[in-house]
Parts: C-alpha cells; structure tokens; sequence
C-alpha cells in the first residue's frame, strides 16, 4: 500500500516496523578520523518518542496473547522511554497502567507519563538492595506483583527479563538496518540498557554476517544518562546475550553530553544523551576504509531539556554549559 495515502487506524500504527521503517541519517560534519560512515537510526521518529515504542508494543502484544493481562493492570518500572509507550499503548486498549521510574529522571519523562494519565511512583534508589543500588524502580515494581495485598491486581511485563524485547529488535530494528544499507553495515553500536536493542538487533545482524562488530556503550558509575545502565551498581538484564556483543565501551558523562550538543549544532540532530554517549564511542573507532556503523539514537532532546540547561537543572544534574 502507498504510505503517502494511508490514514493509520490509530497512531500505534505509526511504530517502526520493516515495512515502515525509522529513518537511518547519514552525518556528515561529525565524522571518524580514520574514514568509513556514521549512520544514525533516528528511534525518536516513533510516535511515543522512542525505540522502546517497539518494545511496548511487543510486550503488550505478549500479555494479550497469553492471556495474563486479562482484567489486571499494568506495572512496570522504567527509566521513562518504555513507560511512556506503554502508557500510550495501554490507553488504546483501555488498560490502567502504573510506572515506577527513577526519581532522577528528567521531569520532562515524569511530566509525559502524567500527561498519558499513568499513576507514576518516582523512586528513590536506595530502596534496592545494596549489591545493585540503581535497581530501586525495579524492586518497587517487583512489590507490586508479589505483595499479597495486590498481586492479583497488576501483571509486569518486565522488559529486562521479557524475550518480546529481544523479539521486537530482532524482528524490526535488525531488519530494517540490513535493508536501509542493503545489508553493507560493517559496525553497530547500541547502549546497554534493558539490552532488548543490543541482544535482538545483534542476533540478527550476526546470523545475516558474522564479520559484522557489535558494540555495547557502558556509562560510568554514578552516571546521568537516562536509559543506559552500568553492571556495577545494576543488575545484567536477563535477556542479555553477551556471545552477540564483540566490545564494550565505557562513556563518561561529559562526553556523551558534549556530543549531544555537536550533534545539535553541527548535524542539526535534536537527540538525547544516550545519543551522544553511542556516538561519542563511534567516534573512538578505527574503522578501516568502506566501513558503514550504525548508531541508535534511542530518543531525542526534549525529553531533556532540564539536564541541558544548567540554569534550570536540578541537584545532581549534569552542568552542561551550551554557550558557544
């Protein structure tokens, strides 16, 4: 069917699919000193705003297909991205739906689950156990489905632990990026964060070319980039399969956040944090000659505004200076 004359029955239609790919952007003023291209899959063209619109989707498609989400609602713990098209998805089907999220994310991400109608418990960290002190929006959602007072309420579709979230990467991101550069890409970078995106896009782009890299982006402890997460004080996502990851890569703040702004300054790329950390670690690459990378850009920069405006940023957030 010709996409410039549908009219989409409702707007999860617009989700990224082989068929109706997110766009894949070539930059060219920010380029790797050693030659080949750095592509960037632009996932904020979704309609809930980012790559874990997919991933909603599939988890919710899994609940409805099971049967464990029938008269229940729904609970999940997220650092915003998934919850938000969770929130937008659950509204279509009418289904009450409740997120735990860090009380350090962007007020931008609380405010959009609001907005959707969520009841949003922002948590405070230390509410996890000591061994993975960033995990306490998980640990609140976990009550939630084993406290006997309301387990029989809630289903958690635990996009950690959850293979739909593999299922919806290996099944759409992957394919849509071997057939944007006609099966050429040579390199992948992704952030580890519920690891859906590194695991099924790497599956599938290994079982296409084995020769094909795949590289994990890893923050610093203590670190203030919303999505990604670092193994020290998180637990590893079961779904991760770390035979599909060739190297990791370990991004500091400054520099995810200075690439941030390149990218809006120099490529006119509105991205967010993440964005800047995956391509920041592109950039430290050697490629050889007639190499083509492809960076995910999870989500764009609107959904941070409060972090890149150091006048209007909370405690602890990063002081970023934007002034040329």
């Amino acid at each position: 069917m010709d996409r410039s004359r549908k009219v989409y029955d409702d707007v999860s239609e617009l989700i990224g699919s082989r068929e109706n790919p997110t766009p894949l952007v070539r930059l060219k003023r920010i380029s790797p000193p050693g030659g080949g291209e750095i592509l960037v899959k632009l996932e904020w063209m979704n309609p809930f705003g980012s790559i874990k619109d997919r991933t909603a989707k599939y988890l919710l498609e899994g609940l409805f297909r099971d049967g464990s989400l029938a008269g229940k609602k729904l609970v999940e713990p997220t650092s915003g991205n998934t919850g938000i098209a969770l929130a937008a998805l659950a509204n279509l089907s009418g289904i009450p739906c409740t997120i735990t999220i860090p009380s350090g994310a962007p007020e931008e991400k609380i405010t959009l689950l609001r907005l959707l109608g969520a009841e949003v418990w922002p948590t405070p960290d230390d509410l996890c156990p000591i061994d993975h002190p960033k995990d306490g929006a998980i640990a609140l959602a976990r009550a939630f489905v084993t406290s006997e007072a309301t387990r029989d309420l809630y289903v958690m579709p635990n996009q950690y632990e959850n293979p739909d979230n593999v299922r919806a990467h290996y099944e759409s991101t992957g394919p849509e990026i071997w057939d944007q550069t006609e099966g050429k890409v040579t390199h992948f970078f992704a952030g580890y964060g519920t690891c859906g995106t590194i695991t099924g896009v790497g599956k599938f782009l290994k079982e296409k070319n084995r020769a094909i890299r795949v590289i994990a982006i890893e923050p610093e402890k203590g670190h203030r980039i919303s999505g990604l997460k670092n193994f020290q004080e998180s637990k590893t996502p079961g779904i991760l399969d770390p035979s599909v990851v060739d190297k990791t890569v370990r991004v500091p703040d400054e520099p995810a956040y200075r690439t941030t702004i390149r990218l809006a300054r120099e490529e006119s790329l509105l991205a967010g944090p993440s964005t800047g950390a995956i391509v920041w670690a592109a950039l430290q690459e050697n490629f050889p000659a007639g190499a083509v990378a492809v960076c995910i850009s999870p989500d764009n920069a609107f959904k941070y505004v409060s972090f890149l405006s150091p006048e209007v940023a909370g405690d602890g957030a990063p002081q970023v200076e934007l002034s040329p």
